[in-house]
């Protein structure tokens, strides 16, 4: 047991972390004007959960795989009986079930928003059969990022599309199970671009709210204009009891769906730092769902998918060094200096020689990057899936 004070508070923080990693960082994936194709890349399901199994064995942080319905359960419920058995050899629990409301092309002009009544009974159907997936796998989450929106003024109605939405959201509610959450996302733009549906965090709130007790609201660190405060939307969800997960990445202008604190490290810090602030306050206060959304063209999957985990550690673990009762004095007296000094200094401090100690006190690698390059397990997938990716894959699969 760590005698040091530092060593204590950064030993029983890990001891208490845990981040959900997605299926789609493992397959080739593109933006709009492309695919980018990885001879590595995850070609099915059962490599997926492969790659999963092996970020967890080196990092020991990441038990769950979150999983998209249309690219991971193309037959809804009849695919759990699959994933199970793969939870059942990897040891990878099924993570937050994500429907996909956005793919088909009947969703042209939105989903739970279509001014179809016929469209949106089918979406709203695809949001059922989600959450009787995860019921199936025991997800503990369905997380809805709906992409629905109008790009011209005067093109659809807003205020309609409001009530569409709130009749989607109460029907899937009222289907979950107990203790099952429903996760509501919210992004201001792209696809649409004159106005989504669920455009900022007030909205997702109030639909959430609507949609009743088990709902609550998703935060994506790249959804949010530029110069958000975002560790303040957090700060107000947490005190509504309103935080439900989020989808950890970074960006530089908008959804860019970088490495995670590879702008602005400093920015997960200081979400981290109110999650961590609350949790010293003892309570009731459940963490929410810590969840990376992510998936790379340049970097290798696999590698990026441990260089993402590390770094969440070692941004949680610093945010847990704040001394939260200095600070609330510094505060009080308006010593603002020394208030940042105290609250940046614990930013500024070297934790990885802890995480290694850490990581080899549980039986990990000390160092998951180097022990993934060590195991060649990056190269030996590359020759076992170089055939299936020549030909281009499937994006999302």
């Amino acid at each position: 047991m760590p005698t040091d004070p530092i060593k204590e508070r950064v030993f029983r923080a890990l001891d208490t972390f845990a981040i959900e990693i997605p299926s789609w960082g493992f397959a080739n994936t593109g933006t709009r004007f492309g695919k980018y194709i990885q001879a590595a890349a995850a070609t099915n399901i059962e490599e997926k959960f492969a790659d999963a199994a092996e970020v967890h064995r080196l990092t020991g942080v990441t038990p769950t795989l979150a999983l998209h319905v249309l690219w991971d359960l193309p037959n809804g419920v009849a695919d759990a009986p699959k994933i199970q058995a793969l939870v059942e050899k990897t040891g990878i629990r099924a993570g937050s079930i994500n429907p996909n409301l956005f793919q088909e092309a009947e969703y042209k002009y939105g989903s739970i928003c279509n001014p179809s009544a016929e469209i949106r009974a089918k979406a709203t159907a695809h949001l059922l059969d989600s959450v009787a997936i995860g019921k199936a796998l025991g997800a503990a989450e369905v997380s809805m990022w709906v992409s629905d929106g109008s790009n011209y003024p005067g093109t659809q109605s807003m205020r309609r599309r409001i009530g569409w939405m709130k009749e989607a959201l109460a029907k899937t509610h009222a289907a979950l199970a107990p203790g099952q959450i429903m996760l509501v996302e919210y992004k201001p733009f792209e696809p649409a671009f004159y106005h989504t549906d669920i455009a900022d965090w007030g909205m997702a709130l109030e639909l959430a709210r609507s949609a009743g007790p088990q709902a609550k609201v998703l935060v994506d660190t790249g959804h949010h204009y530029q110069g958000t405060n975002i560790e303040q939307i957090v700060a107000w969800l947490i005190e509504l009891n309103a935080l439900g997960g989020f989808h950890f990445n970074d960006r530089k202008y908008a959804d860019d769906d970088l490495t995670l604190g590879s702008i602005d490290p400093y920015q997960i810090f200081r979400i981290f730092h109110e999650i961590l602030f609350e949790q010293s306050k003892g309570g009731a206060f459940k963490s929410p769902a810590f969840m990376i959304d992510q998936s790379h063209n340049l970097k290798g999957k696999v590698e990026a998918m441990v260089q993402t985990v590390v770094t969440a550690q070692e941004l949680y673990a610093k945010a847990s060094l704040v001394d939260q009762d200095t600070l609330a004095k510094l505060q009080d007296s308006c010593s603002l200096v020394d208030a940042e000094e105290a609250f940046r200094g614990a930013f500024w401090q070297d934790v990885r020689p802890l995480l290694a100690e850490w990581r080899e006190a549980r039986g990990l690698p000390a160092h998951p990057l180097a022990a993934l390059r060590e195991s060649r397990y990056v190269e030996r997938i590359t020759e076992e899936r170089r055939e299936k990716n020549a030909g281009g894959g499937s994006s999302y699969a």
